[in-house]
């Protein structure tokens, strides 16, 4: 069976964004089962987690003899196993695979910068400094996805694997009432959401936090 790796714990602010919710989201709608290995902080520099992963993080996914770690590598991985994530043809996948790029490389960095300042350097003079430049940063590219969007239920057509990823990067924001300023983005971030997959994904990984 598939074996991903989760953390055991994280502080509350952390729960329900750690990467490994793309991971478990995306098999619950190849709907293929997989197993769940939670590691602690001494899990993650031990000599037997850094040949699996050898920069310490989560998640990584043991599928037989492959192993894969990155969570965008692994969603694709995924969806080009699933019709749900993939669209049946060339032109559809390559659009779908665009997405998931885009999520990762262009929305995800600026989301991420304002979510550090916030969560972790929030005291520190030069976060308060800084934090209106990335607030503007992000905005910037909330207008533009949103502008995409405009009427569309899903980035292309229908719910993909773009979806899936873009969705856990808004995700990131929600610390802020940022993504409330765009109805666009917010009722595409809950359609998403309101997936029966996305909320077993999110239900397994608060799960093992709620126990420990």
């Amino acid at each position: 069976m598939t074996t991903i790796s989760a953390f055991q714990y994280v502080p509350p602010f952390a729960q329900g964004v750690v990467r490994d919710l793309r991971v478990r989201w995306a098999l619950e709608e190849a709907g293929l089962p997989y197993q769940a290995r939670l590691i602690g902080p001494a899990d993650q520099q031990s000599p037997d987690y850094l040949a699996l992963q050898p920069f310490g993080q989560v998640p990584v996914m043991q599928d037989g003899e492959l192993t894969m770690f990155e969570s965008g590598a692994i969603v694709l991985h995924i969806a080009q196993r699933s019709a749900v994530l993939m669209p049946k043809d060339e032109a559809g996948r390559a659009r779908a695979t665009t997405w998931i790029f885009a999520a990762v490389n262009t929305v995800e960095i600026p989301l991420q910068q304002l979510a550090m300042l916030d969560l972790f350097f929030a005291d520190e003079e030069w976060a308060r400094l800084r934090r209106p430049g990335a607030v503007e940063d992000v905005r910037k590219r909330l207008v533009q996805l949103a502008a995409w969007l405009g009427q569309r239920d899903y980035l292309d057509g229908a719910f993909s694997a773009g979806d899936l990823m873009m969705t856990t990067v808004l995700r990131m924001l929600r610390h802020t009432t940022i993504v409330d300023d765009y109805p666009t983005l917010k009722a595409y971030q809950l359609r998403c959401e309101a997936r029966p997959a996305f909320q077993k994904a999110l239900r397994d990984q608060m799960a093992a936090f709620e126990a420990a």
